[in-house]
């Protein structure tokens, strides 16, 4: 598993399946977390079609900083003919983006794809 934090109790889980790259940010996405996924993202888009999913299904608070963080690596993302996917079933979540005009700017999903999946494919374990 690979672990960056940001502040105690907030960690990045990372795993690659098949290209595609899944980060998990876990606890609460604020002012002073928002710099770590920032950090990740960044290196994660700096190449040629990147392919990114961000599961926010374990995160329990976010805030516009962190909101800018994603909109920041939807834009790299964009440039270099990538994709990126946002995965969360919350209601609050969609509200929350739907409230700031980003309702039908990301692709979000309500979970993983089934071929990313633990388990599903080669090298699907968080590393």
């Amino acid at each position: 598993m690979s672990d960056f934090s940001g502040r105690p109790g907030v960690r990045l889980r990372e795993r690659t399946v098949a290209g595609t790259v899944i980060v998990a940010p876990h606890g609460e996405l604020d002012l002073l977390t928002a710099p770590a996924l920032a950090a990740r993202l960044d290196a994660l888009t700096s190449g040629p079609s990147p392919d990114v999913v961000v599961d926010l299904r374990a995160v329990s608070f976010i805030d516009c900083s962190a909101l800018g963080v994603l909109c920041r690596a939807r834009n790299r993302v964009r440039i270099r003919q990538g994709r990126l996917r946002l995965v969360s079933p919350s209601p609050g979540f969609r509200r929350l983006l739907h409230h700031t005009r980003l309702g039908g700017v990301f692709d979000l999903l309500p979970g993983l794809p089934r071929a990313l999946t633990p388990g599903r494919s080669v090298g699907a374990g968080w590393s």
